[in-house]
């Protein structure tokens, strides 16, 4: 719940601080609600800040020594992608104050961590068409490079690293993932020594912990300790699994295709976004925006994902979604490039209609 629910955190009659970066409902709230939106503030919610780094201000704000908390800050903008294209606006003053305070360190490298028979085989993002999921091509890959699956990554020569990156890349290349996605794969990555952790894996790891519902743990794991940890990374082989399932089927399957966007039916609601961002970069091509959609008892909950290339086109999936769910009785909203949406079960078609006229409208097609 944030500014994209204005209308019903008013109802509730409490005194309320909202810290949000997605699209806002209205600027003007009642006494009680404070709306620190980065969109109400000349900041870009879908680039350069997200409810981590505005989360940092404000406990900077009411404690200089809060600024300790950078790592976490930058690991919430990592978590929500905001690295696509570079680092830039707020997120870039406190990734470089964290350099330069020495809270974190910086590397180049691919994401892949654990014995590399287990980091292929789960991995999810990026997606590695015919690998992930695929103990018998990981284990002929392997053996073609000459490297031994129960190496970790870190610990692999730089001519075995080199060539093992030069594959999955190419693997990335073929299936025609975009420029800005491929420059993620092998990039500068940051270093927590307070975390212990690799600010994306930790991000994922966060993650895990938020769509499994354990948020004690992962509020153990912002705390530092070292057994949440290992307990969490546990739990991240079967979320992972999980989608990957889903992964291995949708790339089998295919979607289904409507004129302006594609949709599938997916079985979780916490998952759903987060398969669909996954196919979006690593199985469709960039032409049209992926919907997934979940169908629960009475309500149908919809994620949907663009990508950059869409939204320089018109797309606009937050308002999308906010004025079709609106229209039907329903609630929704979020970012150009991400958003979401909850109706009732039996207006599925007539919500796959309206989206259809208004992503049309705004792709020209």
């Amino acid at each position: 719940m944030g500014s994209g629910q204005i209308e019903t955190l008013e109802k509730m009659g409490c005194k309320i601080i909202i810290i949000d970066h997605h699209q806002y409902l209205k600027e003007k709230t009642t006494k009680n609600i404070l709306q620190i939106n980065s969109n109400l503030c000349g900041i870009n919610g879908n680039y350069e800040a997200c409810g981590a780094t505005l989360s940092l201000l404000l406990a900077e704000t009411l404690n200089q020594k809060n600024i300790d908390l950078t790592p976490l800050a930058i690991a919430g903008a990592t978590g929500d992608k905001q690295y696509i294209g570079g680092i830039r606006g707020l997120n870039k003053e406190i990734l470089d104050l964290a350099l330069k305070k020495g809270f974190l360190k910086t590397k180049i490298e691919i994401k892949l961590s654990g014995p590399l028979n287990d980091a292929l085989y789960y991995a999810i993002d990026p997606y590695y068409s015919g690998i992930s999921g695929n103990k018998e091509e990981i284990k002929k890959l392997l053996k073609r490079l000459k490297i031994d699956g129960n190496t970790k990554f870190e610990n692999l020569g730089e001519t075995q690293k080199k060539r093992l990156n030069s594959f999955l890349l190419l693997t990335l290349i073929k299936k025609g993932c975009e420029k800005n996605i491929l420059d993620t794969v092998i990039r500068e990555r940051y270093w927590s020594d307070t975390l212990n952790c690799e600010l994306e894996h930790f991000a994922d790891i966060l993650d895990v912990c938020g769509k499994g519902g354990n948020r004690g743990l992962g509020l153990s794991l912002c705390l530092g300790d070292r057994n949440s940890f290992e307990e969490a990374e546990k739990l991240e082989k079967d979320y992972k699994k999980n989608i990957l399932d889903e992964l291995l089927d949708l790339e089998k399957e295919g979607a289904k295709e409507k004129k302006s966007y594609r949709y599938f039916y997916s079985k979780n609601s916490s998952l759903g976004g987060v398969i669909g961002g996954i196919a979006t970069n690593f199985i469709f091509d960039k032409e049209k925006p992926l919907l997934s959609i979940v169908r629960n008892d009475d309500e149908i909950h919809v994620s949907c994902r663009g990508n950059q290339y869409l939204v320089s086109k018109g797309l606009d999936l937050g308002y999308a979604m906010k004025e079709t769910a609106k229209k039907l009785g329903g609630h929704g909203g979020g970012h150009k490039i991400a958003s979401g949406a909850t109706i009732d079960l039996k207006k599925e078609e007539e919500f796959l209609e309206n989206v259809e006229i208004i992503l049309s409208k705004q792709l020209k097609v």
